[in-house]
């Protein structure tokens, strides 16, 4: 079992929509909780028409990476919690800009429409 950190991008299982089973999909660790709880926000490589996500490439990463062939997206409405020992393997690290973004994101009181522009 590793160490996560806030920013580092993990392989775990996850559901992102509430009738979905359990998969193993990259998420971005945005909060450590007590316990060995990790905050996670899921990543997709296609494009949700039906949730507010953040385009993430691989510019965004400041180690590591994913396969990414196109742009990918982050899913801030999906945060979940998961236990650190739940993680498979850990891709790589986002950048502290891209850390930022998700921030005010994931703290901003309402989402507004269902893909955020990058400013």
């Amino acid at each position: 079992m590793g160490e996560y950190f806030i920013g580092d991008v993990v392989i775990a299982p996850i559901r992102f929509r509430e009738r979905e089973s359990l998969k193993n999909r990259p998420a971005i660790v945005v909060a450590r909780e007590d316990g060995g709880l990790l905050r996670v926000c899921p990543v997709t490589s296609k494009v949700p028409f039906d949730m507010p996500s953040l385009p993430l490439d691989l510019d965004d990463f400041a180690t590591g990476g994913l396969d990414l062939f196109k742009e990918s997206y982050l899913l801030p409405s999906s945060l979940s919690t998961i236990r650190n020992a739940d993680v498979v393997g850990k891709k790589g690290r986002v950048t502290e800009g891209y850390l930022n973004e998700i921030s005010r994101i994931v703290h901003a009181p309402s989402f507004s429409g269902n893909i955020v522009r990058r400013r």
